[in-house]
């Protein structure tokens, strides 16, 4: 048994009885080898300005009438007069549950008592990615569809059918997955054009990833996808064309931001951040960015200040060091100072004195459950020089391009 399946099966304990695994159904031990190339995605992706106006008519494809709307307060209260108008116009009857701000088990465990009475079609989970997440996890045990209307376009968690599950202290705890993919990922491009800048350009740090994960995965013919199955070349293309898309209209998509507009170029990178990564990602698969950014939330200053997809950036640049490619860290060092992501150690809270934590964290990152899609083994010792040749790219490329954009950002 791979490692990677021995530690999804360490898991097990904290999920719910009626846990469920892809990995033995696509990587069973009676293959021969022979493991079949897999895609799965949303049957449903819509995204546009104004169509959390729309989401009641959309559902009646599927034929609810009753549904719960999982937010947290905010959301409530800035999308829920649209969301539950739109509802009302189509006759689907709607009740509230509130998601308390953290993915964990508890904050779970204690929305599906509140709903479990509750006669509802389905779930409805409005907000970012760890509400996205937890919504999932409510929707699978309650035994409905769930509906993802992302407002932040900062991870690629809309699409998939996995969820990752935090400590109350917002720690990585373990990774959740489900039979099926969301059955409507609903994008209002004007909700996240309302947003700060710095979730989109966070989004871009984890979409990137996308790219150069998926790409060592289909080259490598013992890698395997996050579902434990091989990637197809249509995974593979849809990340790349996530990082054309970057690379091309990144720095324009956060300018429109900055201006609450929506225009082409954010229409394109709100895609690629949430379509063509959260695709990309579970069906093209993961390597050493994911895993870094995964320990990186052990480190409490870390995690309390730095998002998801600022963490991945970070992860981003030690995997191309890891594999040696210093002309492509380079180059995307050199996009990310530009958008405003994260370059360097100083930029995500750390110093190169804090060798006890970049010490931790390499180990973890060496454990990392997917960090055998890599070609080579890969040590503690090697993640931590990969960290640190990582951080001499960014401090050569923030002294070139300079820290305007990632100052901006961060404030």
């Amino acid at each position: 048994m791979a490692r990677w399946q021995a530690d999804l099966i360490d898991q097990e304990s904290a999920l719910p009885a009626n846990k469920f695994f892809p990995q033995p159904i696509y990587s069973p031990g009676d293959t021969g080898g022979q493991v079949p190339r897999v895609l799965v995605a949303p049957p449903r992706y819509i995204q546009g300005p104004g169509v959390l106006a729309s989401v009641g008519r959309y559902l009646s494809i599927i034929n609810v009438k009753r549904a719960v709307v999982y937010a947290s307060n905010r959301g409530l209260a800035e999308q829920g007069p649209v969301l539950k108008s739109s509802l009302q116009a189509a006759h689907i009857s709607a009740l509230d549950c509130l998601f308390p701000g953290e993915c964990s088990l508890e904050a779970i465990d204690e929305a599906v008592e509140g709903l479990a009475a509750e006669q509802v079609d389905c779930l409805i989970a409005v907000g970012g990615g760890k509400c996205v997440d937890a919504g999932k996890c409510v929707a699978y045990r309650l035994g409905v569809p769930v509906i993802v209307v992302p407002t932040l376009a900062s991870n690629d968690a809309p699409c998939s059918a996995v969820s990752v599950l935090y400590t109350p202290a917002g720690v990585v705890s373990a990774a959740e997955f489900f039979p099926e993919n969301p059955a409507f990922v609903i994008v209002d491009t004007e909700v996240v054009a309302a947003a700060s800048e710095r979730y989109l350009v966070a989004g871009m740090g984890d979409a990137m990833a996308t790219w150069y994960e998926a790409k060592v995965c289909l080259a490598n013919p013992q890698a395997r996808n996050v579902i434990g199955a091989r990637p197809t070349v249509a995974a593979a293309a849809l990340g790349e064309a996530c990082a054309t898309t970057l690379f091309t209209h990144g720095i324009d998509a956060g300018k429109a931001v900055c201006e609450s507009r929506v225009d082409d170029a954010l229409e394109q990178v709100v895609e690629a951040n949430t379509l063509l990564s959260g695709v990309g990602f579970e069906s093209g698969g993961l390597a050493a960015a994911h895993g870094l950014a995964g320990a990186l939330t052990s480190i409490g200053a870390v995690e309390k200040n730095f998002l998801h997809g600022e963490m991945v950036a970070a992860g981003v640049l030690m995997q191309l060091m890891l594999q040696q490619d210093k002309a492509e860290a380079r180059r995307v060092a050199e996009f990310f100072a530009a958008v405003g992501l994260p370059v360097t150690l100083g930029q995500i809270g750390l110093t190169r004195a804090d060798e006890d934590d970049l010490r931790q964290v390499s180990a973890e990152t060496a454990d990392y459950m997917f960090i055998t899609n890599l070609p080579f083994e890969v040590s503690a010792d090697m993640v931590y020089d990969a960290i640190l040749a990582a951080d001499e790219i960014g401090l050569a490329v923030s002294e070139s391009v300079g820290d305007k954009a990632y100052r901006r950002v961060q404030n």
